[in-house]
This record gives C-alpha cells, sequence and structure tokens, in this order.
C-alpha cells in the first residue's frame, strides 16, 4: 500500500505491558504497515512466533525469577526498585539499543518505562506516543489513584484537590533524584533538562494513548494534551497456538462454573501461600476452583474439585467462571470486566491496589490485602460476591460498555494518524 508505514513499538515489563503492544503490532501488521516490536531478549520466541520483526532492548530484566519478582512485588518498595535501581541505570543502553530500529521508522509507540523513546524521537525528529494502561500513571488530582506505598489513599479518594495535589507534589520531591541517569544523558545528549521526568515531562507531545476502559477511568482535565482514550486492546496468548488445554476443557464442562484464581503473568512468581489457601477456600466454599499456577507446582492432596494449570487465556476462561480472585493487574482487570463477572482482588503491587480501589467503586468486586489473604478472608469474601446477585448483575451491566468500546480500531486508528505527522524534511 502507498501510504504503508515503519512503526516502531517498544516496551520493558511482564507480559502486562507486553501483550497490549502485540495487540496493536498484529492489527497494525494487518493493516498493511512494517511492524518492529522492541522489547527484552526473553521475549524474542514469542515475538518471531507471530511474525512479527524482533529488536532486543536493555535492560533484560527476568520477571520469572522470583527473587526479582518479591522484590519488585514489594507495595512500598517495587517502584523505587524498579525505576531507580533497575531502568534508570540502562538508560544509556536502552538509548544505544533503540538508534538503530529509531533512525528507520516513521513513528514509535512506546510504554511507560521506554525513557528513551522521547529522547530519541526528538533527535531524529518524527513522531511518537506514550501508551498509557493504567489511570495511575495520569496521577490525576481529580480522580485520584491509590498510591500503592500509600494503602491509606484508598479511603482519600473524595478529599480536596488540594490535598491530591499536595500529596502528589511531596512524592515529586521523594523521588526526583532517580532519575539522575536520565538527567545525565539528556545532557550529554544536548537536550533540554526535564523538571518532571516521572510525572508530566513524560508524555508526547504528539499522543498518549490511554489504553483502558472508561468504566476504569474517564478523562480527566489534568491528564496531559494529545490524549486519546481508546480502551482496552486484548491480547492472551502465551503464543500463537494457545489455547484451553483438553483437561481443562473437560473440567470446564462437567459441572458448575468454577471459581478461577490466578496471579495473572508477573505476580505469579511471587505467589507466596496465594494457591494453597485459595483452594482451602473453595473446598469450604463447596465449589469447583480452578488455579492458574505459572510454574508453582500444585499440591497431591487437593481434591479432584480443585484443578490445577500452568495457563489459560483469560478470553477463554473467564467467561466461563462464577467469579475470579486476581492480582489486579492492568490485563487481567480489563479481562475479568468484559467477561462479566465478580472480582476478587488481591493486589500486590504497583497499579494494583488502585484497580481493587476501582473496581470495588463500580459495584464488580470486593479486596483483601495481599498479607490479609488467607482461606478464611478469602472464604469470607467469595461467599458475599457469590450469594449477593448484585455483584453478578453489576458485572454485567459494565461488561456491556466495555464490549461496546473498540480499543484496538481507535488505538490504531489513533496511531495511523500520527504516522503521517512525519515531517517531510526528516533525514
Amino acid at each position: 500500500m502507498t501510504d504503508s508505514k515503519h512503526m516502531l513499538l517498544a516496551t520493558i515489563g511482564s507480559f502486562g505491558d507486553l501483550h497490549p503492544m502485540i495487540a496493536l503490532g498484529l492489527e497494525l501488521r494487518q493493516r498493511g504497515h512494517r511492524i518492529t516490536l522492541a522489547t527484552m531478549e526473553i521475549y524474542r520466541q514469542k515475538i518471531e512466533g507471530l511474525g512479527l520483526e524482533f529488536h532486543p532492548i536493555r535492560p533484560d530484566l527476568r520477571p520469572e525469577d522470583p527473587e526479582f519478582m518479591r522484590r519488585i512485588m514489594d507495595l512500598k518498595k517495587g517502584p523505587e526498585v524498579l525505576i531507580r535501581e533497575l531502568i534508570m541505570p540502562s538508560v544509556r543502553d536502552m538509548h544505544a539499543d533503540l538508534s538503530e530500529p529509531v533512525s528507520q521508522a516513521d513513528c514509535i509507540i512506546a510504554g511507560e518505562l521506554v525513557f528513551a523513546a522521547g529522547m530519541l524521537a526528538d533527535q531524529h525528529r518524527i513522531p511518537w506516543a506514550m501508551a498509557v494502561l493504567q489511570p495511575s500513571s495520569f496521577f490525576s488530582v481529580h480522580d485520584p489513584s491509590v498510591l500503592a506505598p500509600l494503602p491509606f489513599t484508598k479511603f482519600l479518594h473524595s478529599a480536596p484537590t488540594i490535598f491530591h495535589r499536595l500529596l502528589i507534589g511531596a512524592g515529586k520531591l521523594v523521588i526526583r533524584s532517580w532519575t539522575k541517569p536520565l538527567a545525565d544523558l539528556r545532557r550529554d545528549l544536548g537536550l533540554p533538562k526535564l523538571s518532571r521526568p516521572l510525572f508530566e515531562d513524560k508524555y508526547s507531545p504528539h499522543l498518549n494513548l490511554a489504553l483502558f476502559s472508561k468504566v476504569v477511568g474517564e478523562p480527566q482535565p489534568d491528564w496531559p494534551a494529545k490524549t486519546v482514550q481508546a480502551g482496552f486492546v486484548f491480547y492472551d496468548r502465551l503464543d500463537h497456538h494457545t489455547t484451553i488445554s483438553p483437561a481443562l476443557q473437560t473440567f470446564l464442562d462437567a459441572c458448575q462454573p468454577p471459581i478461577v484464581f490466578t496471579l495473572g503473568t508477573a505476580a505469579v512468581y511471587s505467589a507466596g501461600a496465594f494457591y494453597s489457601e485459595s483452594a482451602q477456600a473453595a473446598s469450604r466454599l463447596n465449589r469447583r476452583a480452578v488455579l492458574l499456577m505459572g510454574n508453582n507446582p500444585p499440591d497431591p492432596n487437593w481434591p479432584p474439585e480443585v484443578a490445577a494449570f500452568d495457563y489459560a487465556p483469560f478470553s477463554e476462561i473467564f467467561p466461563r467462571a462464577a467469579c475470579v480472585v486476581h492480582q489486579g493487574g492492568a490485563g487481567t482487570t480489563a479481562q475479568a470486566l468484559r467477561a462479566g463477572i465478580p472480582q476478587l482482588i488481591v493486589p500486590y503491587g504497583f497499579d494494583q491496589p488502585d484497580h481493587a480501589a476501582r473496581m470495588e467503586r463500580l459495584g464488580v468486586a470486593r479486596s483483601i490485602g495481599r498479607h490479609s489473604y488467607s482461606a478464611e478472608s478469602a472464604t469470607a469474601a467469595l461467599r458475599h460476591l457469590l450469594d449477593n446477585p448484585r455483584y453478578a448483575l453489576r458485572a454485567k451491566v459494565v461488561a456491556k460498555e466495555v464490549q461496546a468500546e473498540d480499543g484496538l480500531k481507535d488505538s490504531c486508528d489513533a496511531i495511523e494518524r500520527l504516522s503521517r505527522l512525519r515531517p517531510s524534511s526528516r533525514p
């Protein structure tokens, strides 16, 4: 096609960060564009198996490492470990890794942790977009989010905006030293200094894609300019051929819809006693359960009503569940909303406490703190969710709103408009 573009998609993180980029890449390729997906080396086989061009970038994090995930999923210290200790010291490497693919691209679509994207876009004079997966990334004082290191903020959503403005301002002061490597690199490249690189200055002047539904968070007056709220984009395959296993299919077909317990694709590597306590809760409720456990070993003494599997596409299993218990990640929450089922959320870190609070306010969920989760607390919460029909009814109403959105189409339309902004004078 004559208006075909070369689009560079770049992200760092877990499957929760990668899968939306895959969804965008596959759709944009279907529209006739050339797609390069730049991400961590561990995803090479997955990306190339889908027929997309792959380019490795650093840091090469290892989400499957339990010790790594234990540190990352710490409610208080997780963001500092990720940004200050892991991402920022590698920003020069990231810039070097991306220089070659950026030089050939017509536009860039970058995840929040790809701090080199904006610099390279400025250097090569090409338009770029930031992909934002959750409302907490916008730090709005009009729709304040729960801050994971400060869990008490869950109860302050209705506090005056001046309070939230002061709280965020204090946060800016506390973490301003985290970004020194970024400031040093910008100085060495002759680029202007940024005052708030983790807040207002992180956004693109061309396009910011809010890849979440309006049922999760509506546009706010203090969102960055050039923001398009497209909605959720979905992808949930381990590889091109992933589907529900025959054994899981047989289990689902056998009787009443089960409770599904999952920790997504990141927190699952720091599960602790989540799965053993969940199995006990299901037994106490006399309910069938599916545990999606990753590489955690199942207990051979669990009853036959509790079935354990390493993975299943959420889009296929959630619609067949009575309820889902999960960690509150952006992708898992989106799939549960689309499926129209009640949720019990056990947040581990980052945006997850905020998603839990938003789902409670939406009337589709309850939540339990990670360190308060036990067979006893899960049993009580699940009994409340399953015995009270208002949760199921509300979940179905919200699901219709989510299903009416077309986040993939709207986001790709916005990206195509972005790609046409490339200056004709570009070298």
